[in-house]
């Protein structure tokens, strides 16, 4: 028996069916207490997505003289609090909120906003300021230092192609389309040395593939799906995430993404689609990990490259700078951080941005994987108060 499921054997019968000693009943007793092994999972939203849309000044008169086309009806908005709220479409994120498993961290940015897609996804994935750039992401600077041997799962991408966030020096991270697949033959071959560093390199990954394609399948034979997914490529691969959560696989990240967020035009229809699909596909991987005890071993963050300029442009919005973050799970205090965005303070015609997105990862690498941030490069405080 693993000590995950010593555990939670524990406090499945602490109703007297097993005699404890009291340090475990006090253990027990905490709100906060974390079992087993803790995780994050990034969901990327590519495009650009319109947080003033998503989480709503509902009650701010300026909100609705800015956007006289796509502003959102204060009756149709749910989950109100403190002035704000959520886009209709979000419904289970106001209930996960009410559940207090839901923390909104407010205007999310940083110094000298850029507007490219690809140059704003490159500093979010490398915690770069905006005027450097790095070669490694920020998650695989973590990972070199964390994996003292390299662990070929220890990030897990769930996507067609290789994620920035993820690069390391050393290949402790894995992208896979579609998990079930994803079997590779050992090749006795790539297992031989040479005078060759190159070379050996390469055998090297190829070694981590076979041996990561082993694990995944292990992981996989470990768990099921117990509850109903939406049929969309989010839910799909939410649910393999949970599969190999739930199957033991020890990944400290798993990294997906959703695009369509970059909203240009005929905004109001398409930005209820992809909230909707967030929504659902969101709610059934929360579902499944509360299902499993596993939520406070999880935490989620919901984040996009930028936010969307805050007067409407006819029928939608151009590339802003401020948004919100979301994050779900990890044990985390289920309120809302930072102040209310300010519509009567901007920076020609943007949201000025108060909270540092490296304040969040601080705070997810000290706060939930026990890791000085500072060895990665980042410098910035944690955010207080979300965990």
């Amino acid at each position: 028996m693993n000590r995950r499921n010593f555990l939670t054997l524990t406090g499945t019968f602490t109703g007297g069916m097993l005699v404890l000693p009291s340090f475990l009943h006090a253990f027990g007793a905490q709100d906060n207490l974390i079992i087993g092994e803790q995780c994050l999972v990034f969901i990327q939203l590519n495009g650009g997505n319109d947080g003033l849309n998503t989480f709503i000044p509902y009650d701010d008169p300026l909100y609705y003289d800015f956007r006289t086309k796509i502003a959102l009806n204060k009756d149709a908005v749910v989950g109100k609090n403190k002035g704000m709220a959520f886009h209709p479409a979000l419904k289970d994120f106001a209930q996960m909120q009410q559940n207090g498993d839901l923390t909104v961290i407010q205007n999310v940015g940083y110094p000298e906003p850029v507007r490219s897609h690809f140059r704003s996804q490159e500093i979010w994935q490398t915690a770069a300021d905006s005027n450097k750039y790095i070669n490694e992401g920020w998650l695989g600077r973590y990972l070199d230092l964390q994996c003292h041997d390299h662990q070929p799962t220890a990030g897990i991408n769930l996507d067609s192609i290789d994620n920035l966030a993820l690069k390391g020096l050393e290949p402790n991270t894995i992208t896979v389309k579609d998990p079930d697949r994803f079997k590779v033959k050992s090749n006795k071959e790539n297992e031989k040395l040479s005078d060759n560093p190159q070379l050996d390199f390469v055998r090297k990954i190829a070694n981590s593939v076979v041996e990561g394609s082993d694990d995944i399948q292990n992981a996989l034979k470990q768990s099921k799906t117990e509850i109903s997914y939406p049929k969309t490529g989010l839910s799909k691969n939410l649910e393999w995430i949970a599969r190999l959560v739930k199957g033991n696989l020890n990944s400290k990240v798993y990294y997906t993404s959703l695009g369509g967020f970059d909203t240009h035009d005929n905004q109001l229809s398409i930005h209820e689609r992809k909230l909707t699909e967030l929504n659902d596909a969101l709610f059934s991987f929360y579902n499944d990990l509360k299902q499993a005890q596993l939520l406070q071993n999880v935490t989620v963050v919901v984040f996009s490259e930028f936010g969307r300029r805050v007067k409407d442009n006819g029928s939608g919005t151009d590339h802003g700078t401020a948004a919100p973050m979301f994050v779900i799970g990890g044990s985390n205090k289920g309120t809302i951080l930072g102040n209310n965005p300010n519509l009567a303070d901007l920076d020609n015609g943007d949201l000025k941005h108060q909270i540092d997105f490296r304040s969040v990862y601080a705070s997810l690498l000290q706060q939930k994987m026990g890791f000085d941030y500072s060895k990665i490069g980042i410098k910035n405080n944690p955010v207080s108060g979300l965990f």
